[in-house]
C-alpha cells in the first residue's frame, strides 16, 4: 500500500475515533516567515533564510504541526476537507502533513512538533553526533537532503556523502564532501551504513524509495513528526518544541 494511502487511512481513523470529522472546526495552515520559523540564527545558509522554502504551520485547537515545502500558501477548511485533498502537489501534501501532525499533537499523542530557533539548529547537529555514536558507533552516513549544520558537523566526525535536489546546492563542497545530485543516490545508499533523511521527503513524495531500503534509517525534523508516529519511523529532532 502506498504511503499516502496508509497515512490517509490512519488519519481518518484517528479523526473518527475522536469525533473530529463532524466538528465545525477550521484548520488553518499559513506559511511562516523565516523569522517566525527559525528566528535569527548566526548561520544564514538555511533554505528558510535563503527563501528557497517556507515552513507551513497548521494549528488545530492549539496543536501545531509543520511542513517544509517549496510550494506554499494559505489554506482553511475542516479535517474532512484535508482528507479529501488529492495530494498531487507539494502544497497539498504540506497541508495534509502539517494538519496530520497538528491533530496528533492536539490529542497528546506526540510532542516536539515545532521547529527550533536561532542557533539551536547547530546545537541539534552537535546532539546528533552524540546520538549517532551512541546508537550506531562510527557509521558511514548518507545525508539525504542538504541541511547545512548536519553536513558541516557530520563531516567533522564521520565519513559522509550528501545528496540534494536544489540546483544551487548541488556541486557545493562541505569540508571536502561534495553535495551530489540524485543520480548518485543508489550507489550512496549501497555505500552507507546509516541513512540520515530529511523529513521533507514525505512532502516532495520521495520517501517511499528510502522506506524500502533495508538499512538503518533516521528521519530528521518537524515535517516528518506525524507521519513518523503513524509509520513507526525513527526520528531525530532534539530541540523541537
Amino acid at each position: 500500500m502506498a504511503i499516502y494511502d496508509i497515512l490517509t487511512m490512519e488519519f481518518e481513523r484517528i479523526a473518527k475515533e475522536n469525533n473530529l470529522l463532524n466538528e465545525s472546526v477550521v484548520i488553518k495552515a499559513a506559511p511562516l516567515t523565516p523569522d517566525e520559523a527559525i528566528g535569527n540564527p548566526t548561520d544564514r545558509d538555511y533554505p528558510l533564510v535563503r527563501g528557497k522554502e517556507r515552513l507551513m504551520e497548521a494549528n488545530f485547537q492549539g496543536g501545531r504541526g509543520q511542513a517544509f515545502t517549496d510550494l506554499y500558501g494559505n489554506f482553511s477548511g475542516t479535517i474532512q476537507d484535508v482528507l479529501n485533498l488529492n495530494l498531487h502537489t507539494n502544497y497539498q501534501r504540506a497541508i495534509f502533513i502539517s494538519t496530520l501532525t497538528a491533530v496528533i499533537r492536539y490529542l497528546g499523542l506526540l510532542k516536539d512538533t515545532v521547529h527550533c530557533k536561532n542557533d539551536e539548529p547547530r546545537e541539534c547537529a552537535e546532539n546528533a553526533v552524540d546520538f549517532v555514536k551512541r546508537e550506531y558507533g562510527n557509521p558511514k552516513i548518507f545525508l539525504i537532503g542538504y541541511q547545512p549544520r548536519f553536513a558541516e558537523i557530520f563531516s567533522q566526525h564521520f565519513r559522509l556523502r550528501i545528496v540534494d535536489l536544489d540546483m544551487e546546492t548541488i556541486g557545493k563542497k562541505v569540508n571536502g564532501v561534495l553535495v551530489e545530485n540524485e543520480e548518485g543516490t543508489s550507489k550512496n545508499i549501497e555505500w552507507a551504513d546509516l541513512l540520515w533523511i530529511t523529513g521533507t521527503t514525505v512532502v516532495n513524495n520521495t520517501i517511499e524509495r528510502f522506506l524500502k531500503v533495508k538499512k538503518n534509517k533516521v528521519f530528521y525534523g518537524t515535517t516528518i513528526a506525524g507521519a513518523a508516529y503513524i509509520l513507526n519511523l525513527k526520528r531525530f529532532c532534539s530541540l523541537s518544541k
